[in-house]
């Protein structure tokens, strides 16, 4: 019975190998139907920064929430409102400053980045909203 089996199986396997051949040539014939990319990094990864450390406390401290104007000049500045408003009545004496970047989300602010490092104890810089 096992000698059965056996015989099966390897029949099976070998008519569905002539028949992956045959299509293998018609395909080999035609265009290929897709492209295939490798993965591999050609180039050097970027070093990167890490994350500033937490705050041990927001109590005293002043943070700096920063609309980079992603979605247009009032897409999220709501939001930083409303945290603003959160702070308050659960923080009071966090300071927080709301400033919208100049320019697109994509151009640099230094004027902005010198006032955050003189005056900011930690900044929220992204999109909200």
């Amino acid at each position: 019975m096992r000698r059965k089996q056996f015989l099966t199986s390897l029949i099976t396997l070998v008519i569905a190998t002539v028949a992956f051949v045959g299509i293998a040539r018609v395909d080999a014939q035609q265009k290929p139907l897709i492209t295939v990319m490798n993965p591999v990094i050609t180039s050097k990864m970027m070093d990167r920064t890490p994350l500033s450390p937490r705050l041990d406390k927001l109590e005293g401290k002043t943070i700096y929430l920063v609309d980079i104007s992603w979605g247009g000049p009032e897409a999220g500045y709501s939001v930083f409102e409303e945290m603003q408003s959160w702070f308050a009545q659960n923080i009071p004496s966090l300071k927080v400053v709301i400033k919208r970047k100049t320019g697109m989300y994509t151009a640099d602010d230094p004027k902005l980045w010198a006032e955050i490092k003189q005056n900011a104890n930690a900044a929220l810089i992204g999109i909200s909203g």
